[in-house]
């Protein structure tokens, strides 16, 4: 589906904010499934998910969260507990799914590993527990639906059951956990890409559940929090594990105290004409035409865009004069010139650069042309680098983002290699 269509399906989603203000008691509806399963009866057991559970259990409980914890569930406990979570679900404002332990693919569905899990050929993965089912159980959450898997783990139930089916019936068997789409209004965080095995750790927590405790807490956006959790776990394994992760929503979630809905009626779009009146303020580009455009769309996507044209025509007026003063004068200031949205940028400007809130969603293309793996990083609002992606030389990948959300592309040694603006008409990013 196009992002046209999406837009056009989940109008609501896209003006919709949440915010969850600083008392977790002041919030609607909150519930959360937690699952460590460790006690392997048929292959060695994992010392760590009872412990991640626990300590997630825990979390969401400080933040205000109806919590129901389960360890080491055999088949009939996991089927019980999630019977008694999709009963909760359906009162529920916001929906949360947490599993430690073993899972697997096959054929292209993902399945979790009860405790008494024995895999002789397919028709034993009756015998486990389908995420499909969860994450449909999940959708009857009003408003927020998150789904979290670190299960990515080494499964000695996959080798298993591979060779109990052959090399030719095997091939339906896959590594890790395959990627799912995420329905309008869902998170779903893995602890590593689809189709590779995560580390279960040495400590208490596997490396994940380290990083999504160090961060779940933290009084920032929620998808912020999420891509805080992935740069952890990429930063303390080296590298080697990349959580992959899947948002589905617009507007901003704090999970830190009341819900509030704000909907404005589309008779009154108050930014209904702001598109083309930005461009013939550009067409202009006066200071006098972009003071005219915030005055007249103050909260709409090119106010900022707008102010940020000002400033440059303001500098470029000034850099004559401060080339008379000679060597000896003040040099003069410079800022970027964002006005033009889908530009590229260079790496000098990144510390006059941050995102600024808009609602017009763009996609971009990033596409690695070189030998080395580069990285993709966006400025979030304070300006701060946010890793997204981390591509081998040669790879690409397509990233849903926002008008005037600037994005750098940094190699293995931490170097901005370039800065773009994403713009309606910009389809591929390439590097070099």
């Amino acid at each position: 589906m196009g992002w046209k269509s999406r837009w056009l399906q989940a109008a609501t989603l896209a003006v919709l904010t949440l915010l969850l203000g600083s008392d977790p008691s002041l919030a609607d509806k909150r519930v959360a499934l937690v699952i460590g399963n460790g006690a392997y009866q048929n292959v060695p057991a994992l010392p760590n998910p009872p412990h991640d559970a626990t300590d997630v259990a825990s979390a969401f409980k400080r933040m205000g969260f109806e919590t129901a914890l389960t360890i080491d569930a055999d088949k009939n406990a996991m089927d019980e507990a999630a019977i008694r979570f999709s009963r909760a679900a359906r009162t529920a404002d916001i929906a949360v799914f947490y599993y430690s332990g073993h899972a697997m693919q096959f054929a292209g569905v993902n399945y979790l590993a009860p405790i008494d899990a024995k895999l002789t050929d397919e028709a034993d993965l009756r015998r486990m527990t389908r995420v499909d089912d969860i994450l449909s159980d999940l959708q009857q959450a009003k408003n927020l639906r998150i789904l979290i898997l670190d299960s990515c783990r080494d499964n000695p139930l996959v080798a298993e059951l591979k060779r109990s089916m052959g090399k030719t019936r095997s091939v339906n068997v896959g590594n890790g956990l395959s990627k799912m789409d995420s329905p309008d209004g869902t998170i779903i965080s893995y602890a590593t890409q689809s189709g590779r095995t995560a580390e279960d750790g040495k400590g208490r927590n596997s490396p994940y559940t380290t990083a999504f405790l160090k961060h779940i807490e933290d009084k920032d956006e929620i998808s912020a929090v999420f891509h805080r959790i992935s740069g952890e776990v990429y930063s303390s394994s080296g590298g080697s594990q990349v959580p992959e992760l899947s948002l589905s929503f617009f507007g901003e979630l704090y999970l830190n105290g009341k819900l509030t809905i704000t909907v404005p009626s589309e008779k009154t779009d108050p930014c209904a004409g702001a598109s083309e009146h930005w461009k013939s303020a550009q067409f202009v580009d006066t200071p006098e035409a972009y003071r005219d455009h915030i005055t007249r769309y103050p909260n709409c996507d090119y106010a900022g865009l707008a102010q940020a044209r000002i400033n440059a025509l303001k500098v470029k007026n000034i850099q004559p004069e401060a080339a008379k003063q000679g060597s000896g004068g003040e040099p003069s200031a410079h800022l970027p010139d964002v006005s033009a949205a889908g530009g590229n940028y260079p790496c000098s400007a990144e510390p006059s650069l941050r995102s600024m809130n808009a609602q017009t969603p763009v996609t971009v293309t990033f596409q690695n042309s070189s030998n080395n793996p580069i990285s993709t990083y966006w400025l979030d609002y304070s300006g701060k680098r946010k890793l997204y992606r981390r591509l081998p030389g040669g790879a690409s990948y397509t990233q849903p983002t926002f008008l005037t959300h600037p994005w750098v592309l940094v190699d293995d040694s931490g170097q901005c290699q370039k800065i773009i603006l994403p713009g309606p008409s910009m389809k591929i990013v390439t590097n070099p």
